[in-house]
């Protein structure tokens, strides 16, 4: 899990002091973009509500007073409802399956409503909770947790990307929450890796992710590296849950593989910045390694 959207500077699971217990456990099911059901080493299980986060309904009503700036409109609720199931199916393409720690935090209860665990869930050295703030798929939920400064710090500034859930503040006439530029959620693309350090140049290349629940079109969508060395897509439509690889070198493209065509290596090895925009030039997606 790497994930870094602007300057907000992510909490660290080695710099914590707050941590009281952390415990490893697998995710066994997503039941939506904040809570989890999770089954201990011994083999019993236990269902986790991540601590200091809340995504928009998808079993039940969304509450568009919940999230600042959103209208109670229909068009405001029809947009939170697809911004949670984009928030459940990202929660599912990152957790599911997956081996986690869980830590709690001394300055928050350890259960909260219906008896749910409230932790943070750490993937791969990531606070996945902060992760969801930080990409717009969750509000923070106002409650006592160590890190909420540098929570409401990332969730400002998704607010003011409208990435995600904060697009919904301006939704679109149909209420979708789609952008109608591109045929289908852009928000939804994620950029989940770049690989730096590779054999080949082909062997560099970037991972690029739809976590939403309709295709995509990425025609005139560019990626590109700090330096300005950029690809752009060309009538090509990014399906549901679907992932295209884009290659430093050359290459006939397809469904899963795109070709920068470039003969030396561009994405630096000691940190770079990818950068997904549309292409009206709005910024998707970034991550920095």
């Amino acid at each position: 899990m790497t994930a870094s959207v602007g300057a907000v500077t992510a909490p660290s699971a080695e710099t914590t002091t707050s941590i009281s217990e952390s415990t490893t456990v697998t995710v066994t099911n997503v039941v939506d973009g904040d809570t989890i059901d999770i089954e201990y080493q011994n083999g019993s299980t236990d269902t986790v509500r991540l601590l200091g986060v809340d995504t928009p309904e998808t079993y039940g009503s969304v509450s568009p007073g919940e999230f600042e700036g959103v209208p109670d409109t229909q068009a405001g609720r029809e947009c939170l409802q697809a911004a949670g199931e984009d928030a459940s199916a990202y929660a599912t393409n990152q957790l599911a399956g997956q081996t986690v720690t869980l830590q709690f935090d001394s300055q928050a209860d350890r259960r909260g409503d219906y008896g749910r665990l409230l932790a943070y869930v750490q993937v791969d050295g990531s606070n996945f909770n902060y992760d969801l703030v930080e990409r717009g798929h969750a509000r923070v939920y106002d409650s006592t947790f160590s890190q909420s400064d540098s929570f409401y710090s990332a969730e400002s500034e998704a607010q003011s990307a409208e990435r995600n859930a904060w697009s919904c503040r301006s939704p679109n006439d149909d209420g979708s929450g789609e952008d109608e530029s591109s045929g289908g959620d852009a928000s939804a693309l994620t950029i989940d890796w770049v690989n730096a350090e590779a054999s080949s140049l082909n062997d560099e290349r970037v991972k690029i992710t739809n976590t939403g629940s309709s295709s995509v079109d990425l025609d005139g969508f560019t990626l590109a590296d700090e330096a300005g060395y950029s690809h752009t897509f060309a009538e090509f439509t990014l399906g549901a849950g679907d992932s295209v690889y884009v290659h430093t070198g050359s290459g006939t493209n397809d469904a899963d593989d795109h070709y920068m065509g470039y003969g030396t290596e561009i994405w630096n090895d000691d940190g770079d910045t990818a950068t997904v925009q549309t292409a009206a030039g709005t910024i998707v997606d970034q991550l920095a390694y």
